[in-house]
């Protein structure tokens, strides 16, 4: 009994299902773990990234067509859904232009480690977010001022500083972390780590925004099917796609990843900057909808593993 009890805990569906109903129950704590989110992450990229060896970053040229692709899937393609999606069916602007800054906002970095996780291609997928947020330091204002007339005040060095410090800086400490004295050990709590980090970053999310799910129901509702079109509906196509071109599974992953996860944080925090608290909502949403779809993705993973 006891063993059975401690696998469901461990499980990594039901760490991050947890974490969403803790960050619904008990919000308080979520504001006293928002200050040190970003080590969070970086702790998370760090221990992620192990998963991938110096030598698969090499020869450079290869990184272009990822970093490229990811930026044609994150900001074309996914921002076209959303922005028609929401422009017909959102109620007020605000809530619009909601959408508009998910539209602008760069690929989340849960994508590298859900990419190992989900078995993707874990290069393709910390190239395909680098080149993500490079292209945000001119996808991010461009969108936002088509729609508002304005520059969007964004911080383009912000971007690529913050590109820098969650990307490049855990990959090469994460060198570090392959020294053959101590990988085993890495290796066998790198899961751990994974899982109960991102939880702890679901968990912060959800509690900061726990009055948006205490709200207005009709605007949940629509709000609601934009996402739930603009990343399960949109990966379910963008895998039969992959699968009618033969595209190899691996990379499907990851391109599908940076095709539908956004980073939740980016879009709260410019939504209420630039257009105040109704203009956050969809961005709240959102961080529930990456969190379901990442767990859809994950139990379908076993699921099939176990047939």
């Amino acid at each position: 009994m006891q063993q059975w009890a401690s696998k469901i805990i461990l499980n990594r569906n039901f760490i991050l299902v947890l974490a969403v109903v803790l960050g619904l129950l008990i919000p308080n704590g979520a504001h006293w773990l928002k200050d040190y989110t970003f080590y969070i992450l970086a702790l998370v990229m760090t221990f992620s990234t192990t998963g991938i060896s110096t030598k698969a970053m090499f020869p450079l040229k290869e990184m272009i067509v990822p970093m490229l692709m990811a930026s044609f899937l994150n900001y074309i393609v996914f921002g076209a859904v959303i922005i028609s999606l929401s422009y017909w069916l959102m109620p007020t602007p605000e809530l619009f232009l909601g959408f508009v800054v998910i539209a602008a906002t760069p690929a989340g970095v849960a994508v590298i480690p859900f990419t190992h996780i989900l078995g993707g291609d874990l290069k393709y997928a910390i190239v395909g977010v680098l080149g993500a947020f490079i292209s945000s330091v001119f996808f991010a204002p461009l969108v936002i001022g088509l729609f508002t007339d304005s520059d969007g005040g964004i911080n383009s060095m912000h971007l690529f500083i913050m590109m820098v410090k969650l990307v490049l800086l855990p990959l090469l400490i994460s060198r570090l972390l392959l020294w053959k004295p101590i990988l085993p050990v890495v290796v066998r709590v790198r899961g751990r780590i994974v899982d109960w980090g991102f939880a702890l970053l679901i968990f912060t999310a959800v509690g900061l925004n726990r009055h948006v799910f205490f709200s207005n129901f009709d605007v949940l509702f629509w709000v609601s099917l934009v996402l739930f079109v603009s990343i399960f509906v949109l990966g379910w196509l963008y895998e039969l796609f992959c699968w009618k071109l033969a595209i190899s599974a691996p990379v499907a992953v990851a391109q599908n990843l940076l095709l539908t996860i956004k980073s939740s944080g980016f879009a709260v925090v410019t939504a209420l900057s630039l257009f105040g608290t109704e203009a956050a909502i969809p961005s709240a949403v959102m961080a529930v909808f990456v969190l379901m779809y990442l767990l859809y993705l994950s139990i379908r993973k076993e699921y099939f593993k176990a047939k």
